[in-house]
């Protein structure tokens, strides 16, 4: 049993030393979604604010551009973000597909790095 307890503490002990940059390259990336949620959520608290009719896809297009620009993981966050948004908003707002399709490019724009 305790030959078992050393190889294994053995082997937990190699696996980290191993791959100290992997969880180094996982800890940025999650701190990048984070940031990544927060822009978004920034973007739609100022859309909110200025309730301006036809800006929609500025914001859109704005958050997806400052979640991406942190990273890998902001960029996942903003697809992910994105999709559940219009997703949920497609089927519960009736607002229609083309309403939805333009939002999506409007997010694809601003996470390729295109000016919002």
């Amino acid at each position: 049993m305790r030959l078992c307890v050393c190889l294994l503490l053995l082997s937990v002990a190699l696996c980290v030393s191993a791959d100290r940059f992997g969880l180094r390259r996982a800890g940025q990336f999650v701190r990048d979604a984070a940031g990544g949620s927060w822009d978004m959520f920034r973007a739609y608290r100022d859309m909110r604010e200025a309730n301006y009719k036809g800006a929609d896809k500025y914001f859109h297009a704005r958050g997806n551009y400052d979640a991406a620009r942190r990273g890998p993981g902001g960029a996942w966050a903003a697809r992910v973000i994105s999709d559940a948004r219009e997703g949920w908003q497609s089927s519960v707002s009736g607002r229609g597909a083309e309403d939805t399709r333009a939002d999506q490019e409007a997010n694809e724009w601003g996470r390729r790095g295109g000016d919002p």
